[in-house]
């Protein structure tokens, strides 16, 4: 069988499967109708094979004594293991429920019964389940419901009828099934319109196993109210004290409080909020409701709305209670267009309180009612922009499917293919956005030029994070002059009029001509529109200007303010509810802490970031990210989770042309080698990104990369190759975009330099660093100068080197930097603090510097790679290393590898136990202490 998604729900299927022949065991497999708990249990069954499968169903069996059904388990297991499927459990009859559970409960692992049972999620905290191990399904992710739909489908949707199908299906499996089979061949190629609902009753009912009513009236009304309010409250909980309003109005005769009374199994109350434990379910219950008796439910909860102040909640109710619109000629298509009219002014007054998911659904309603097809698209096109702010693209596209029309007018396109071009900039493949921002531009500039050049700066970005430079500069390129009784572009070209100084014309403006400047290397002419616009972020309080502001300081090296602007997006973005651009902020926080040699903070950020990326939809941010948190983790001693990281911001900036995130991860992953180590490793990835020629990395960031690419190179022998990036990087230093490239520069041509100049650089490198700030920069020059003036045997000034780079690499959390520092201190002679005698007794006899060509000859370098990598000669290697085979007692290189792995495993564990013993110390002194 093929299972799409719910691999970790299989693997502890897999546990419990692989254990059986030696003991027994239980789990409860809960989920929503929809997600697949019958199709896992069917794929557990297939999948065992150590023994038989038993189907149990309520029957005399099941209904008689547990003792019966104990025995009838145990005997079918004396032979070999068994696995028992009971599927759907919660529908049995509550003796039959009884009775299993307590068998359950009674099983021995000694027994090697496997039992598996399937309930509804709402009935797994059910007493006779409650003690059972759980499993909770989820659903499908979008790649995986999109896996789906391939399979069910050939492929043969349209791209516009797949991202409808997705979006109504919210990851439920069973639904979107429905719904394909809902379907004909040609409106699922897109040849004829979709049929409106597309989720309608018919096909909620199929996945959801029917519609669920309550016992009495009263109950089915207030399912039925509750379903109705979480229209407007996009299926999350709504307050308890609406519902028992809208009750009242429905039923003038007084009613219990839904507070106070039992309530349906469907529905949970937690303080005073109430919810349907299943969003299957609740869209369900609002769909197979009678229609007048739904439109009723509606006018009542409008009526509560409006009485309380909330205009827009109110309106959308109001809405949801009338029809569609009808011919023009009738009185209800008339009420239909003003309470359009009416919904979509309320949902743009920025003064009405109200969220971006709130204001999407308010847009989207309106359109629904709208005649006219241009308006209804532009309608459609606001709600598609208020998903996307609300961090839900998969809201977001269905919407602009709904807007499509050749026939519409240039703005309208324009206004859709813009939203279009910056959904795709966040996830998608950002060649296809650049296009959709182009295009918006191109329709937008007759009737509405600054959304133009708020476009054609969206499509500059899109070519930025491409890394195509001359894609880059043409999309940059001055306007030509507005056409006489066209307002102005504000534009630089010779005939343009400049926007106010606090028009958001102006930021787009002066960010532009200041992007161009720079990429054509007139660092003359980039700094001052940029800093216009950092200037002007200082008194903004839109997070898009923010972020222009963040972007802008960014360019000019200004990392404090790129700092502050971040930091005031990420809470303007935080307090207007605008989750899509949560993760943005969070990026240039992140970058801007990088640029600062703030690493943990940085991480910090990414963390956040990744996480509401992810939720957010925007899988190319997601990327950015996962390469900070690369770089972060570069400098720690993680090397599994800067793998990790690596490898998924390549999947993502591989599939969708992110050159810059990938070239940041390419970056990280070398300077993880060299933190490590293996400069040669380093040096071949850091040459791809940093040497001339068609692979160079992202033009923006690879002179990032050249001083590790520097020290790498001449580690590993390759002096020209180091050489031949200086001139470059000079020039970059000389602009004082990067605050480190000046002190980095002397670093650099100090490697490079002979004996006697080498040690003056160094020092300028260090004087240079206590300007600029940054511990870790610092730091890895400190280590450099300590290396070459102990290869100088200058042994005190080394030390005093040596340890000031240790204690910087300590202080920014650089685990495996601060590793080298310590090994080169050993090599001198002297203890690192907090070292103690950790080193294994084996190894222990070693001296430091045998001990470091032993390490190195363990992870397999040659005699020459370990002479270049600690500065010494091959010479002094081949002496070292037989004195290390004399005094181990081994006769070969994999002899040594063996030998020196077994010792630091055991020093490992040795210090792992150690740790233990101080943690049951500490705790024992805590409870004395507590008595």
């Amino acid at each position: 069988m093929r299972v799409h998604g719910q691999s970790d729900q299989r693997k502890a299927l897999r546990a419990l499967l692989d254990a059986l022949p030696t003991h027994g065991g239980q789990l409860l497999l809960a989920g929503e109708p929809g997600l697949g708990r019958t199709t896992l249990l069917q794929w557990a069954a297939r999948s065992f094979r150590a023994g038989p499968v038993l189907h149990l169903r309520p029957d005399a069996r099941t209904r008689g004594s547990v003792g019966h059904l104990l025995d009838t388990l145990r005997t079918a297991a004396a032979a070999a293991p068994v696995l028992v499927c009971a599927d759907d459990a919660h529908l049995w009859d509550a003796p039959a429920r009884t009775a299993l559970g307590r068998a359950a409960r009674r099983l021995h692992s000694a027994d090697r019964v496997g039992l598996l049972l399937s309930v509804a999620s709402d009935r797994a905290v059910a007493p006779e389940f409650a003690p059972l191990p759980v499993v909770l399904l989820d659903p499908l992710s979008p790649p995986r419901a999109a896996a789906l739909l391939d399979d069910l489908t050939d492929g043969a949707a349209a791209p516009a009828v797949r991202e409808q199908l997705l979006a109504e299906a919210e990851g439920n499996p069973a639904l979107l099934v429905a719904l394909v089979r809902r379907l004909s061949p040609a409106e699922l190629r897109g040849h004829r319109p979709l049929p409106r609902p597309l989720a309608d009753a018919t096909a909620l009912a199929e996945a959801a196993g029917g519609a669920p009513n309550g016992q009495s009236a009263h109950a089915r009304d207030l399912l039925l109210t509750v379903a109705a309010a979480g229209e407007a409250a996009d299926g999350a909980d709504v307050d308890a004290g609406l519902v028992h309003d809208a009750l009242r109005r429905l039923r003038p005769a007084p009613e219990p409080d839904p507070r106070a009374e039992p309530l349906p199994g469907q529905l949970v109350l937690a303080g005073d909020r109430i919810r349907f434990r299943s969003p299957l379910v609740r869209r369900t219950v609002h769909a197979t409701a009678d229609p007048e008796r739904r439109r009723t439910v509606h006018r009542a909860l409008a009526d509560v709305r409006e009485s309380g102040g909330d205009r827009l909640t109110g309106l959308l109710h109001h809405s949801w209670s009338l029809g569609g619109p009808e011919p023009a000629s009738t009185s209800a298509d008339r009420h239909a267009a003003v309470t359009a009219d009416r919904l979509a002014a309320v949902a743009a007054d920025g003064a009405v309180p109200a969220s971006h998911r709130l204001r999407a659904t308010a847009y989207a309603r309106a359109a629904e009612l709208t005649a006219d097809g241009a308006r209804r698209a532009e309608r459609y096109t606001a709600a598609a922009e208020q998903a996307l702010l609300a961090g839900c693209p998969e809201r977001a596209r269905p919407l602009l499917a709904a807007a499509r029309d050749r026939a519409l007018p240039a703005a309208v396109r324009g206004r859709a293919e813009l939203v279009r071009g910056v959904a795709e900039l966040r996830d998608g493949p950002v060649g296809d956005a650049h296009q959709s921002l182009l295009l918006a531009a191109s329709l937008l500039a007759v009737d509405a030029p600054a959304d133009a050049a708020a476009a054609a700066l969206a499509a500059a970005d899109a070519v930025w994070a491409a890394g195509d430079l001359p894609a880059c500069l043409a999309t940059l390129a001055p306007d030509p002059p507005p056409r006489a009784g066209n307002p102005a572009h504000g534009s630089d070209g010779p005939a343009g009029t400049s926007a106010p100084a606090s028009h958001p014309a102006a930021v787009v403006r002066d960010h532009r001509i200041g992007m161009r400047a720079l990429l054509e290397g007139r660092l003359d002419r980039a700094g001052a529109p940029l800093r216009q616009v950092v200037e002007r972020g200082r008194t903004e309080v839109r997070p898009e200007a923010l972020l222009r502001s963040a972007a802008a300081a960014l360019l000019l090296g200004d990392v404090a303010a790129a700092r502050s602007g971040g930091a005031r997006a990420l809470a303007a973005a935080r307090q207007l509810g605008s989750e899509a651009l949560v993760p943005q902020a969070l990026e240039y926080l992140a970058y801007a802490e990088l640029r600062a040699g703030r690493h943990p903070q940085a991480r910090t950020h990414a963390e956040e970031g990744l996480r509401t990326a992810l939720r957010a939809g925007q899988r190319n941010t997601a990327a950015h990210h996962r390469a900070v948190l690369a770089l972060a983790a570069s400098i720690e001693e993680e090397p599994d989770v800067v793998a990790r990281h690596v490898t998924a911001a390549l999947d993502t900036a591989l599939r969708h042309g992110l050159a810059q995130a990938a070239t940041l991860a390419q970056w990280a992953a070398a300077r993880a080698d060299l933190g490590r180590g293996r400069p040669f490793d380093a040096a071949d990835r850091l040459g791809l990104l940093v040497l001339p020629g068609p692979g160079r990395g992202h033009f923006a960031v690879w002179r990032l990369a050249v001083p590790c690419f520097v020290e790498a190179a001449v580690l590993a022998g390759r002096h020209e190759d180091a050489r031949a990036v200086l001139t470059e990087f000079a020039g970059w230093a000389a602009f004082g975009a990067d605050p480190q490239a000046a002190a980095q520069l002397a670093r650099c041509h100090a490697l490079l330099a002979p004996a006697e100049q080498a040690d003056d650089l160094y020092r300028r490198a260090l004087d240079r660093h206590a300007e600029a700030g940054g511990d870790f920069e610092r730091a890895r020059t400190a280590l450099l100068y300590g290396k070459w003036l102990r290869r100088r045997r200058r042994p005190r000034e080394a030390r005093g080197r040596l340890g000031a780079a240790l204690a910087g690499f300590e202080r920014c959390g650089a685990g495996v930097w601060a590793a080298q520092a310590r090994d080169e201190l050993r090599a001198l002679g002297a203890a690192p603090p907090g070292t103690g005698t950790a080193a294994p007794t084996l190894l222990g006899r070693l001296t430091p510097q045998q001990l470091r060509i032993a390490r190195h000859v363990a992870e397999g370098a040659t005699n020459r790679e370990v002479a270049l990598a600690l500065g010494v000669s091959t010479r002094t290697v081949d002496y070292h290393l037989r004195k290390v085979f004399a005094a181990l007692g081994v006769r070969s290189r994999l002899e040594l590898a063996r030998v020196v792995g077994q010792a630091e495993q055991a020093q490992e564990t040795q210090e792992a136990l150690g740790a233990r013993a101080a943690r049951r110390v500490e705790q024992h002194e805590k409870t004395g202490a507590q008595h």
